[in-house]
Parts: structure tokens; C-alpha cells; sequence
């Protein structure tokens, strides 16, 4: 890679103050005051506040009751787990449309090695701030993102680059950046390690970095203190690992503009039920269930499933049951900003049975789009579709390419899908 992040293959990316920003976006009102999640009462933990909250001094796993001397002005709210795992599943998926190689470390951070992605959407500054664009516009919240060589120093820059921030450390830059720090920034300093550092003058990073490895080693013990002479050098070999993604495949659209218009929304639903089924011919698998998502112009969102009596790889069929699902739900023309269809508990296509119907025809729908399979190999995607979807240059709704995302400036084109 070249240019400003030269040297650069790893990101990580963390969502900032995660359960307190997702609140307020589903609060607006709230915007710009303090706010903790966390319990009420005696026995209450703060689980996120807000940068207003943090700035008394409000931070997580303090008691709810010393935060609200700090504070006395906040909102609390008791969480919602359940909202917060559908959020970072979306920005996982986000992730993991850009590079297969995601590690992540919670539910709202991870790693990313995009080494393999720069001729597509250019060096690891322009995809961090690609990222951060990106989860801003699907979400509603912000991110910062360290971009470095290693991922020790990703994520202390992103540390460094918050709230709202991009900091890239290239190799060159590493120890300018990281020799300042104090020594308790390094990974595997606790409190006690920390104390006997300080006790030994090593304020420092850099100050530690100076001393030889054979007396930390003896200080600290020979595994420690080796593991901490490299950190402070900047050498950290570990990479990113991915973990297994769950066995479902699925895709979604932001709209451009929100959507009332349930001839737009089923027409969507059908080109994602469309690109869903191609996904688990192209692996060889079939869904038993269908799931699909509809997020709100105020970011609410619902999810709502169903299994199949017989599972399935044809895009009619996954379409029928989207469009029974959202149909089901009576929004009367509510304005919606994201439609998402998943395919769900998949198995294996040669392992599952199929249901034979009396007087079938001999070549049906699968047929149909087994073929239009082999002409979008050799002619490109789209060759062949639905009638329904050929309108507005073949996109349903006339959302945009890289999935609608609001925002003026020009992007890479992604695949906006989840799986």
C-alpha cells in the first residue's frame, strides 16, 4: 500500500460509548445532554455514558449512585441487550463485506486485516474512513479507528483518535507515537504491574523500552517481561484472526431517502430474496428459515422469522415469505430507512430432502434460476433477473449502488451484504 497509511494493514474499530449512543439515537431528545446506561438503585453498575456523562468524571462498572453525584443532571436507562446485539451484528456484517479477515473482541470492537482490499477501495486510511462513514450513515452512531501495522498499536491509536476520530501510526511513525504513552497503555500492565513499574522509574513507555529485556525479566518474571520489551519496540506478530460466522447468509439495503411505498419495499425485498438465493446456491446450501429486518427513519428496527416446511434455495420462494412477513405487519406507508432478508439455519443442499408435487412441471422455478446462475457467470450479474426489478437501471427503488448510504461524498463501490 502507499500513501498516508503506507505500511498499514490493520484496523481496529471501535463503536464510541456503544450502549449510550445507540440509546440516544433511539432518543434524539437526548442528544448533546449526559446519559448513563446502567442499573438504578443502590446495587447499580454504570454499562456506558455518554462523552457529555464522562466528562464528570461518569465512567463503566462505577456505581450508578456515585455517577449521580458526579452528575446529578444525567439520564439513566436501564439497557436493552437485545437492540444492541442486532447493532453490532450490522456493523459486524458491514466489516465483513469489506474483508473476510474480522476479529471480533466484543460487541463493539474488532480488528480487521485489510491487506487483501486495497485495489478495491484503496490504502487503510481511506477504508477507515470509509468505515466510519459507512457505520455513521447505516447507524446512526460513530466509530474511531486506529490504522496501523500491527494490531497493539491499531488499537492504541484508535484509543488516541476518540470520540469520532482516525489516527494512523505508520512504521516510521510507531515509536514517536508510542514512547510517550504512559506504561500502563501497554497490554498485560494491571494496577499492580503498573505500580512496580513506577516503582522502578519506568513512567514511560519509553522509559521501559530503555531498560534491557534480562531486567524486566527479572523484575517481572522471563514470560512478562519479554512480552512487554517487544510491546514497547512496537513488535507485536499476532494476526488477525477470524472468528467462524454464523451459519446464515442474508443481504440488505439502505435507501437513499426513506421509503412509505409498499410497491418499493416489495420490489426491494425481491432483489434481496434474489441475491440471498444465489449466495446459498453458490455454497451449496438451503434455508429452513427467513428472517427479514425493517429499520425505521427514527433507527427503530424489527426482525420478524419464519421456518419453512421445506428448506429452500430459490429466490421466489425465500421472496413469498419476506413479503408475507412484512406484509404482516400492517405499517401502513411508516417511512423506512433499511430492508434486510436473511436465509437462516441453512444445511447442506445434498443432505436435505425435497418435496416432490404431484403434476410438477419437469423443469420449474430452481431451473429457472439455476440458468439465469450460469448466464450471470458468463455475462455478469444482472444478465438475467425478474421483470419487476428492470426499472430505474435495475435498481428497485432507485436507491444507489453501494446500498443508498447518505452521504455526498464519493465512496468505493462495496458489496452491501451480509454473510
Amino acid at each position: 500500500m502507499t500513501g498516508r497509511a503506507q505500511g498499514c494493514t490493520v484496523l481496529h474499530v471501535d463503536m464510541d460509548a456503544f450502549f449510550a449512543s445507540v440509546e440516544v439515537r433511539r432518543r434524539p431528545e437526548l442528544a448533546g445532554t449526559p446519559v448513563i446506561v446502567g442499573g438504578a438503585g443502590n446495587r447499580g453498575v454504570v454499562t456506558s455514558a455518554t462523552y457529555e456523562a464522562r466528562r464528570y468524571g461518569v465512567h463503566a462498572a462505577m456505581p450508578t449512585g456515585r455517577a449521580l453525584r458526579l452528575c446529578p443532571t444525567a439520564t439513566v436507562l436501564p439497557g436493552d441487550m437485545a437492540l444492541y446485539t442486532e447493532v453490532s451484528r450490522s456493523v459486524m456484517a458491514l466489516f465483513r463485506s469489506i474483508t473476510p479477515l474480522v476479529e471480533p473482541l466484543s460487541l463493539d470492537e474488532a480488528f480487521l486485516d485489510v491487506s487483501g482490499a486495497g485495489r478495491r477501495l484503496g490504502d487503510a486510511a481511506e477504508i477507515g474512513e470509509y468505515v466510519r462513514a459507512r457505520v455513521f450513515d447505516e447507524q446512526g452512531i460513530t466509530c474511531s479507528v486506529g490504522v496501523a501495522p500491527t494490531k497493539f498499536v491499531a488499537k492504541l491509536a484508535s484509543t488516541a483518535a476518540k470520540p469520532d476520530g482516525m489516527r494512523v501510526v505508520r512504521p516510521a511513525e510507531v515509536m514517536d507515537f508510542l514512547h510517550p504513552l504512559p506504561v500502563g497503555a501497554l497490554w498485560g500492565v494491571g494496577p499492580k504491574t503498573e505500580e512496580q513499574l513506577l516503582r522502578l522509574g519506568m513512567r514511560t513507555v519509553g522509559d521501559l523500552a530503555h531498560v534491557p529485556a534480562k531486567t524486566l525479566q527479572r523484575a517481572l518474571g522471563p514470560a512478562q517481561g519479554a512480552h512487554l520489551h517487544e510491546l514497547a519496540w512496537g513488535r507485536d506478530p499476532r494476526r488477525v484472526v477470524p472468528d467462524e460466522p454464523e451459519r446464515s447468509t442474508g443481504a440488505e439495503e439502505t435507501f437513499g431517502t426513506d421509503v412509505d411505498d409498499p410497491a418499493v419495499i416489495h420490489r426491494e425485498l425481491l432483489h434481496l430474496s434474489e441475491r440471498t438465493a444465489g449466495r446459498l446456491r453458490s455454497t451449496g446450501h438451503l434455508a429452513r428459515t427467513v428472517t427479514i429486518k425493517v429499520r425505521f427513519a427514527d433507527f427503530a428496527t424489527i426482525t420478524r422469522s419464519r421456518t419453512l416446511e421445506v428448506p429452500t434455495d430459490v429466490g421466489q420462494e425465500l421472496y413469498d415469505t419476506a413479503r408475507a412477513l412484512y406484509d404482516a405487519l400492517g405499517l401502513d406507508r411508516a417511512r423506512i430507512r433499511l430492508v434486510g432478508v436473511r436465509a437462516e439455519r441453512l444445511v447442506e443442499a445434498g443432505s436435505a430432502p425435497r418435496q416432490l408435487e404431484l403434476g410438477a412441471r419437469e423443469h420449474g422455478r430452481r431451473d429457472a434460476e439455476l440458468a439465469a446462475d450460469r448466464a450471470a457467470r458468463r455475462f455478469g450479474a444482472g444478465a438475467v433477473r425478474p421483470a419487476t426489478l428492470l426499472r430505474r437501471g435495475g435498481r428497485p427503488g432507485g436507491s444507489s449502488p453501494t446500498g443508498g448510504v447518505r452521504n455526498s461524498r464519493p465512496r468505493p463501490v462495496v458489496d452491501h451484504s451480509e454473510g
